[in-house]
This record gives structure tokens, C-alpha cells and sequence, in this order.
């Protein structure tokens, strides 16, 4: 019933402590006004004037307020609290996401990962806020009442206790059921999000190569097994529901009936016979609104459960070597490196030497490994074999926060997300002066955008806001990088091949200057950017074929000639 996985939250122990005393006020809130009011039916019923239960009448009033204030107290407390927590475990889980790299998230799918930072977060939240209160309610409110009840009448009293345990029961049952189907019913939204995700980032190879149609029908059958575990999951829950509802109602008529009786046989009173009449259905409620948001909880509780098993995965813990920061005499060796995923080899033989703020081209076919070479140089890939030096000091691998706090990483499509356009340009530096970040706009050529802009830099932007362009976001992602004056290392991951070529040559007049005084890795297949390039690594079939200046490759006549030759051709 209660998740365990729960106690795992910061302070949920003293949350359940003031949520239990909450509940058990709500508890005497709810005896008060059935007595009260029972009292007052008792009152004018046998023939009394209606002032003589104006007493009685305002001590229920003031029942009623109170137990309404405690209610709104108590949600107010837990929508702070799951929002703080909500927030917490986003940061925890991308702070984990980064940490594990691209490698792994891979393994689990984009779109799986991207769903349970966007929705599965509110899911979360939503699972705390309701979970909580409605667990405390359930094992302190009938207590309290069926309490009274044994007080008033041990045989009502037997009732609603044997009653509680079949309803419960049943509940389990139906709830084992709606748990299976809702387990299925999020595989498939996984499945769904990571096939859509992956389709849409390979739309455009898929129309090159003709077969964007099958794809179609591909996501068209997905979506539909998502629509068949959602519809199977709302009938169960709609059967649960139900029942929960007739079993509780019928508990209540018998209840009724038997008061009833024993009314007839003056066996009772009409005020105790009243006052558990009108408690029974509060009885029940705890559990009934259990029932029905339990349902609602699933897709909640499922999210964080798939949330600590990313945050659960284990992160090879390494010693911290002491590196200063990047300078002109800085020193970055390579010896003999292989790097590889699941221990199976891509790149093998990786010999590089650079010194002090180089620009370093990186080029070759597709799948020849320039990705994997920089996935390494960020940390998120370790090397299966090899000697990493920098600065005469031996490293590991590069997962090292010494190292890491000096990069910045520009890949194909930088993240822009919902905010203003200072925010997204501030993201790593948000206490950057305006005059700073006026002269990035400038430099990175976003003022134009900026005044067309209905708000300028105030404007929202990202999902829901203005629409960027590729290479707009690109810009953004420069001024990010040169805001962050404290990083001297940049990693371009192909940031222009997205782009027609017109967008990046006005894109890269405003990149070169911004790679000045840094330490720069520049994967690309654009071959016009190497003449700007200090050394350039030339990869071919999983190994560096060369690597030296443009004008030692080029009268080599050897691979990069050959690539520049092809290009010239066409």
C-alpha cells in the first residue's frame, strides 16, 4: 500500500508525524460536527425551540471551520513540500545524468529520459502530495470513528470493522490488477517516447533513404499499443472505483437498516443511533478517496521508480587529481588510447600531443569515431586502454571535475529550454553584468533577433514560447561560452551540420574569435573550417591515420587529401 521507496525522501519522517496529527484533528473535527449536529435533530425533533440549539449550532460551525482550515493547512504543506522535492530529485537526476553521460542514457533511450525529467518530475510530485495525506487519512480517521461507534453500539461497531477488511481486500485485488496494467501502460509510453524521439532526430535520413512512410506506420502501431494499455488501464480503475463505491454504500444501507430496528425496539436513542448514521459514510471516505487516487498514482509512482533506478546505477568512483586550469603552457597527452563501448573497441591507437590553446580538427566518414573521441575528451567515455597525461600528471580518464569545470560542450542542437532569452543565454554565468551580456548578443550576431523581439532578451523562448532557429540556438549556445570566461576549453561535437551553408558561413565568422585564448576540439565533415584549424586528426576505420598541420596532410597527399579532392569534384 505504502511504497516503501518513500522513506527514501529527505524529513518524510517528522512530514507523516505533523500529517498524522493533522489527520487525527480532521478525526475529532469530523466527531465533532456528526455530534453536533446529531444533537441538534435530537433537540428540535423532541419539540424544543430552536433556540436552545443555537450552542450547539455554533460549536458545529466551528467543527466545520476548523476541520476546512486543517484540511487547507495540511495541502498547503504538501505541495510545498512535494514541489521541494520534486525539485530536488530533478536536480539530483540530471546532476546523475550528466554525470553517467550520453553512454548510458543511450542505453535507456532519449526520449525515455527527456519524459521522465519533463513529466515524470510532476508525476512524482503529484504521486508525494497524494500518497502522503491520503495513506494518514486511511489509518487514523476510521480509527477515531470506529472508536466512537463501539462507544454508541458494539454490535455497529462490528459491522463497520468486518466490512473495512473485505472493501480493503478487494481493493488489493482490483489494485494488483490496475498496478499491472499501469506498468504496462508506461513500457509502452517509454517505448513510444524513445521511438517518436529517435524517428523525428532521423527524419531527415529516413526521406533520403525513402523509407520515411514504413517509419510512419512504425510510430502509428506504437501509439496504438500506448492507446490499448491506457484504455485497459482506465477500465480497471473505473471497475475499482465502482466496487469500492458499492461495497461501501451497501455497508452503510445495512448499517441503516439495523439502526434502524433497534430504533423500532427502543434498544437506541435517535442521538447515538444518529450520530453513527451520519459518521459511517466518513468511515468510508478515507478509503474510497485512497481508492480513486491510487489510480491516479500509478503513472507517479511507476515514474519514480524508473527515476531511483537512474539515480541508483553506480558511477565509477575515482580519486580527484589536482589540475590547474588550462593555460598557453598547458600540456595534453595521448598514448596508445583505445576507446570503446561495452568493452568493444571504435577508436584503438590514439597517439595526440597538443600544448597551450591549440585548435584541433577533427574529421573523417561517418561512424569513424569523431563523436567518440570527444565523448572521451569530456569525461562521459572512458578509454578501455591507454595513458592520459595532462600536464605531467596521470590520469585515468578525463572524469575528472578539475578538468570538466573547464569545458564547454557544443554539440549539433544545443538544449534551449522555456524561459526568457537572458536566461537561456545566462544559464552557466546567471550573474553576468548586462553590459557583458550585451557585447556576447553582439558578438555572436543575436542583436538583430533581439530587436525583432516583442520583449528583446526578456522574451520567452523554448517550447511554448518563440521558435528559434537551428542556427539562432547555436548563437545562444556561443554567447553561453563566452560568458563563461572561466572555461579555456571548448568541444564542438558538429555544431554546424544541421545547418544550410549560408547559416553556418555567417555562423562562423562569429565562432572564430570566440575559439581565441582556448583550447578547442572541432569535430566536423565541413572541410572549409580546417584551414582555420592548428593540427587536424584525420580518422579512417577506427584508428588516426593522420595528424599534423593542413599544410604537412595536404602534401602527404594521403587521406585528407583524398577527402579534400573528393569534395572539390563534386
Amino acid at each position: 500500500m505504502f511504497d516503501k521507496a518513500l522513506f527514501r525522501l529527505p524529513n518524510i519522517k517528522n512530514m507523516m508525524m505533523v500529517l498524522a496529527g493533522n489527520s487525527f484533528l480532521q478525526a475529532i473535527c469530523i466527531v465533532g460536527q456528526a455530534l453536533s449536529l446529531s444533537r441538534v435533530v435530537t433537540t428540535l425533533w423532541s419539540g424544543y425551540p430552536l433556540k436552545q440549539t443555537l450552542f450547539t449550532l455554533i460549536i458545529f460551525c466551528l467543527f466545520f471551520v476548523i476541520h476546512h482550515f486543517i484540511d487547507a493547512l495540511r495541502d498547503k504543506q504538501l505541495i510545498t513540500y512535494a514541489r521541494e522535492n520534486a525539485e530536488q530529485i530533478r536536480e539530483a537526476f540530471l546532476e546523475k545524468v550528466f554525470e553517467i553521460g550520453p553512454v548510458s542514457i543511450q542505453k535507456n533511450g532519449t526520449g525515455n529520459i527527456v519524459t521522465m525529467a519533463m513529466e515524470g518530475i510532476d508525476h512524482v510530485e503529484d504521486y508525494i502530495k497524494l500518497m502522503l495525506s491520503k495513506v494518514m487519512d486511511l489509518l487514523i480517521i476510521p480509527l477515531v470513528i470506529l472508536g466512537v461507534t463501539f462507544y454508541f453500539s458494539f454490535i455497529c461497531g462490528l459491522i463497520l470493522l468486518f466490512t473495512f477488511p473485505l472493501i480493503i481486500l478487494f481493493m488489493i485485488i482490483l489494485g494488483q490488477a490496475a498496478k499491472s496494467k499501469a506498468n504496462q501502460q508506461y513500457k509502452s509510453f517509454q517505448q513510444l517516447s524513445n521511438h517518436f524521439t529517435d524517428s523525428i532526430r532521423g527524419l531527415r535520413t529516413l526521406k533520403q533513404l525513402g523509407i520515411s512512410k514504413a517509419y510512419e506506420k512504425s510510430i502509428f502501431t506504437t501509439s496504438e499499443r500506448f492507446r490499448k494499455a491506457t484504455m485497459s488501464t482506465l477500465k480497471v480503475a473505473m471497475t475499482s472505483s465502482f466496487a469500492l463505491d458499492f461495497f461501501s454504500t451497501l455497508s452503510i444501507a445495512i448499517l441503516a437498516v439495523y439502526l434502524g430496528f433497534q430504533l423500532l425496539n427502543g434498544h437506541l436513542l435517535l442521538f447515538p443511533s444518529l450520530s453513527i448514521l451520519i459518521l459511517a459514510p466518513d468511515y468510508f471516505l478515507p478509503i474510497r478517496q485512497f481508492g480513486s487516487d491510487y489510480h491516479a498514482t500509478l503513472n507517479g509512482k511507476n515514474a519514480y521508480h524508473s527515476i531511483q533506478e537512474i539515480l541508483d546505477m553506480p558511477t565509477e568512483v575515482l580519486g580527484e587529481i589536482p589540475l590547474d586550469s588550462w593555460n598557453n603552457q598547458s600540456t595534453l597527452v595521448l598514448q596508445d588510447v583505445t576507446l570503446g563501448y561495452d568493452h568493444q573497441p571504435i577508436l584503438e591507437h590514439v597517439n595526440i600531443e597538443v600544448k597551450g590553446y591549440q585548435k584541433i580538427g577533427i574529421v573523417g566518414l561517418s561512424g569513424a569515431g569523431k563523436s567518440t573521441l570527444i565523448q572521451m575528451l569530456s569525461g562521459f567515455l572512458n578509454p578501455l586502454q591507454g595513458k592520459i597525461s595532462i600536464n605531467q600528471q596521470l590520469c585515468p580518464n578525463f572524469k575528472q571535475s578539475n578538468w570538466q569545470n573547464q569545458l564547454s560542450y557544443i554539440p549539433q542542437k544545443p538544449y534551449i529550454f522555456q524561459g526568457t532569452l537572458k536566461d537561456n543565454i545566462t544559464f552557466y554565468t546567471p550573474n553576468a553584468e548586462d553590459e557583458i551580456i550585451q557585447e556576447a548578443i553582439r558578438l555572436v550576431g543575436l542583436d538583430e533577433l533581439v530587436q525583432r523581439l516583442p520583449d528583446g532578451i526578456e522574451t520567452i523562448i523554448g517550447e511554448g514560447g518563440r521558435a528559434l532557429s537551428g542556427g539562432q540556438a547555436q548563437r545562444i549556445a556561443l554567447a553561453r561560452a563566452f560568458l563563461d570566461q572561466k572555461r579555456h576549453i571548448l568541444l564542438f561535437d558538429e555544431p554546424t551540420s544541421h545547418l544550410d551553408i549560408e547559416t553556418e558561413l555567417a555562423l562562423k565568422e562569429k565562432m572564430i574569435p570566440i575559439m581565441e585564448n582556448h583550447l578547442v576540439f572541432f569535430a566536423t565533415h565541413r572541410l572549409h573550417w580546417l584551414k582555420q584549424m592548428d593540427k587536424i586528426i584525420v580518422l579512417k576505420n577506427g584508428q588516426i591515420i593522420e595528424y599534423g598541420t593542413l599544410e604537412e596532410l595536404l602534401q602527404k597527399k594521403g587521406e585528407l587529401y583524398r577527402l579534400v579532392r573528393e569534395v572539390r569534384d563534386k
